[in-house]
């Protein structure tokens, strides 16, 4: 079966900035990316069919007979029993959204531009969990990670950890080959925690809730992590933690807390950077939208920072509630950065904004990425280059 997980053109914005660099479908939540959950659970052919400028990198396979998704949902065996059964022209609705549906190739690229167009067969079912806006994704995180935990370790049996750890629960840990930890505290408190292959957790850190701690990624010496928590492969995280999502090659290596928060990719945090994630009043968290050019209600109490990929902090930052961080920001000084930062921008509260210029952005995603083996290539740079040019007139305001 071809199964094609689309972005809705129409609401693409809601996402923003974690999705100018990717489409929905490869978002992290809990353990898997939407797309490897889709892939795990079909063991099928799962492509991602997002914007014009992505599908260089993200190419969807599109065939004459396709089942196509709504990338922002989080699949279950249920749902995905229900879409895999579709025929053609039919399709599932959850609160008046088109959320899956069986097309031919010209119809599948209508589902992306204008789903209202379509004419189908519909059902209405109980609304699947989707991910509506950035916060929803460290929402989400604790269900996801207990749905992922049992996709990845149902029947298996965990590798074990060394006797120097004190681990409660040990049946709610599974350790994956290669996967170390010395000398910690690891309490899942009713929740799971997975350790990723080749990850480790170092001397004295203590994890208590649910953690996704992927592939090569690291919890470093002393650390605190708060669940439900992600590390995506190939990080680094110390200090203090609770309820965040770092995706893959991005560190918050050094002490400082960060709280409700979401990181991309490539992304750095300097010493003793910080967030808040509570008012002082207690008030619901307002967050920058791309969408309405305001600032909108969260409905939540607990919001810290949404960050794009490839954005750095220096030392001492401090991040203010309810923050978003475009792509490719550089943020340094005393003082809190405003609560919104617009991609490709340099400065800090002292010292004011002003545009990072597209060729020293480039060459600082060259030279980090260099560092882990990885080139930064003409269809990454390609992207990037789309980003900073679509989100010029963003940054006349600085």
């Amino acid at each position: 079966m071809n199964i094609i997980l689309s972005d809705d053109i129409e609401n693409r914005m809601d996402l923003l900035p974690l999705t100018f660099t990717r489409p929905a479908g490869d978002l992290r939540i809990g353990i898997l990316t939407i797309q490897e959950k889709w892939q795990r659970l079909t063991d099928s052919q799962v492509t991602l069919l997002g914007d014009d400028y992505l599908r260089s990198k993200y190419k969807p396979a599109i065939e004459n007979d396709n089942i196509v998704v709504d990338s922002r949902i989080l699949p279950t065996a249920e749902f995905v029993k229900e879409a895999l059964a579709l025929q053609k022209g039919e399709a599932l609705e959850a609160d008046g959204i088109l959320i899956a549906t069986r097309l031919d190739a010209e119809d599948t690229m209508k589902f992306y531009a204008d789903r209202k167009s379509l004419s189908l067969r519909t059902k209405s079912i109980t609304p699947p969990s989707r991910i509506n806006h950035t916060w929803d994704i460290f929402s989400l995180n604790g269900q996801e990670i207990e749905r992922d935990f049992h996709i990845l370790t149902d029947g298996r049996k965990s590798a074990p950890l060394s006797d120097t750890n004190r681990c409660l629960q040990p049946e709610r840990i599974f350790v994956e080959e290669g996967a170390k930890a010395e000398f910690s505290i690891i309490n899942p408190a009713g929740g799971y925690v997975y350790l990723g292959k080749d990850s480790e957790i170092m001397e004295n850190a203590v994890i208590h809730g649910s953690l996704a701690l992927c592939e090569h990624s690291c919890v470093k010496i002393s650390a605190k992590i708060y669940g439900p928590t992600t590390m995506g492969p190939h990080s680094k995280c110390g200090g203090e933690v609770n309820n965040s999502v770092i995706w893959g090659y991005s560190n918050k290596g050094h002490d400082g807390f960060l709280g409700n928060s979401v990181l991309g990719q490539w992304c750095n945090l300097g010493a003793d950077t910080n967030n808040s994630n509570l008012k002082n009043n207690y008030a619901e968290v307002k967050l920058w939208s791309y969408a309405t050019h305001r600032f909108v209600k969260t409905g939540l109490q607990f919001c810290g920072l949404i960050m794009g990929d490839h954005s750095k902090s220096s030392i001492n930052t401090m991040f203010n509630t309810g923050t978003v961080v475009g792509v490719s920001c550089n943020i340094f000084g005393t003082g809190f950065p405003r609560n919104f930062v617009p991609s490709f921008s340099w400065g800090g509260a002292d010292s004011g904004y002003e545009p990072y210029p597209l060729k020293n952005a480039l060459t600082t995603a060259q030279i980090m990425m260099a560092r882990r083996g990885i080139d930064l290539d003409e269809t990454e740079t390609a992207i990037l280059t789309h980003v900073y040019e679509d989100t010029q007139e963003l940054r006349k305001h600085l």
